[in-house]
């Protein structure tokens, strides 16, 4: 495994750690428990065929399927039976899944530290570097462009797959900032926005490439974990420790524990619903809702959402919202 690849792991077992333990210390206090309101559901593997508690991915299908990427394969949930996909019984690639994607003829991608699998119907498929033009096995993110396009992004670079050919973006070939590819988001206008370790945000429109970063922007800094594209446009980036930056294609603000009710200025996933609400997931757990001028955050000592750190964020067809977190299952919530 790629050392960057295996730091970022590490931070984040560190830090659900410090996570899980803060959250035994709150629900320790001599208070009753709070009431929890029935709009909150949370499945896990003690209550349901979960396969893992540790849900690092999540996306909800043209049926309105849902789909969790964890760390010992992926559960799919239509809403009353559960199926999982894992190497013992299935063709993907490895059990640690980073990322899923659906594609234009509704194929499922799935994100591996093994390479990339897919599912067409019951047929499945491994792009690997072995047997294709995948730069890495450490595929980190996916994202799919308007022409139907794949983009994998991985510790070595971007690599793009039209079907037939492959083509890698990094360092060495392009004026991309780093390699090391946490987040990929393409917007309205088809460009690709790619999220950095180090090296910022990096703009594609197929042909000219835009940098920003924390000296050249009003980016907050260089470490992306996460990107969102709101209905109006605007790009939002999660930081590694200085908040969430907003850009809407001229100016910037930058929200964090100084000027919002951020409670960390720590992100790990962001996502917007067709509303025009932002949800954050945020150290040290539960969420931040943001409708552009009030802010929420709902966490295990006000609302039902599992008291653990949030990894990942969907939205359903019918507006439930679903809260990925690394220890405590998947929170569904009917707002």
């Amino acid at each position: 495994m790629n050392k960057k690849w295996f730091s970022l792991f590490m931070v984040m077992i560190i830090l659900g750690s410090f996570m899980f333990l803060s959250c035994k210390k709150k629900s320790t206090k001599s208070e009753p428990p709070p009431e929890i309101p029935s709009k909150w559901t949370t499945y896990n593997t003690s209550n349901s065929d979960l396969v893992s508690n540790y849900v690092v991915a999540i996306v909800v299908d043209h049926s309105g399927n849902k789909l969790f990427g964890t760390y010992s394969g992926v559960s799919r949930f239509d809403g009353s039976n559960w199926s999982t996909y894992d190497t013992s019984n299935s063709g993907l690639a490895n059990d640690t899944i980073s990322s899923i994607a659906i594609d234009a003829e509704y194929n499922l991608w799935f994100g591996t530290i093994a390479g990339v699998s897919r599912l067409d119907d019951s047929v499945w498929t491994t792009y690997d570097t072995s047997n294709s033009g995948l730069i890495s096995n450490s595929v980190t993110t996916i994202a799919i462009d308007s022409s139907d396009a794949k983009w994998f992004g991985t510790m070595k670079g971007v690599s793009r797959y039209d079907g037939s050919n492959w083509t890698t973006y990094n360092t060495s070939n392009s004026v991309l900032p780093d390699n090391a590819i946490f987040y990929i988001a393409v917007d309205a206008f088809d460009n690709k926005w790619f999220g950095t370790h180090t090296g910022g945000v990096c703009k594609f429109n197929g042909t000219d490439w835009t940098i920003y970063n924390s000296s050249n922007s009003g980016l907050a800094d260089n470490w992306i974990t996460s990107i969102a594209i709101d209905i109006d446009g605007n790009k939002w980036f999660g930081t590694f420790g200085k908040g969430v930056s907003k850009f809407d294609d001229s100016s910037w603000v930058t929200y964090d524990t100084s000027n919002s009710i951020l409670p960390s200025n720590y992100i790990y996933t962001i996502a917007a619903d067709v509303f025009g609400n932002i949800w954050i997931g945020i150290y040290p757990d539960g969420v931040i809702k943001f409708d552009g001028s009030e802010w929420t955050e709902y966490h295990c000592m006000n609302s039902g959402i599992s008291c653990y750190l949030v990894m990942a964020i969907a939205i359903d067809p019918s507006g439930n919202r679903w809260f990925g977190t690394w220890g405590g299952g998947v929170s569904k919530f009917e707002e």
